[in-house]
């Protein structure tokens, strides 16, 4: 559908460069493939923690290179419950050289959301540039992902010392 991928680029067009990244396949943004397929384990903040899988590794901390971080979204991670996000992964399209006939109990579980190739481009270069290697969450890395009027980054406006959200522009 053309309407939720064009509202995600007007809502990332005015957003700072740290969220934007280069555009994903249907206009969409390094950061709203992110959020659509990995926040939900990774966090929005890519720190990992508990999640319906088990406990999600941080991107922050991940040593692997943008390629590395492709196949692990296309692929899963075969014996833990990161889960494959390429349509076809391991029926027509061999995963680490093996089909699924080959994985038994160690097969990666499925998606909830598949993503194409051009949208698993773009998740790895998001966590490779914008995750990779950062320390502690910012309020701007915060304000970048769920706005700035959202509640969910009181924590980091009160440890700046206000309560206030920011108001929007």
């Amino acid at each position: 559908m053309v309407v939720p991928a064009l509202l995600a680029g007007l809502a990332l067009a005015g957003s700072p460069a740290w969220a934007q990244g280069a555009r994903g396949a249907g206009g969409e943004g390094d950061l709203a493939v992110f959020k659509k397929a990995c926040s939900g384990c990774h966090k929005w903040h890519g720190g990992g923690g508990g999640g319906y899988g088990g406990e999600a590794l941080s991107l922050r901390k991940t040593q692997l290179d943008k390629d590395q971080v492709a196949e692990v979204v296309r692929c899963g991670r075969p014996g833990t419950g990161m889960p494959y996000h390429l349509r076809g992964a391991y029926d027509s399209v061999k995963c680490y050289d093996s089909l699924k006939g080959d994985m038994g109990t160690s097969m990666p579980p499925e998606t909830a959301v598949f993503l194409r190739p051009a949208e698993i481009d773009a998740v790895a270069a998001y966590v490779v540039t914008q995750l990779k290697g950062k320390g502690e969450p910012t309020i701007e890395e915060c304000t970048a992902f769920f706005g700035t009027t959202s509640r969910a980054c009181d924590i980091y406006r009160k440890k700046e010392g206000t309560d206030a959200p920011a108001a929007s522009h």
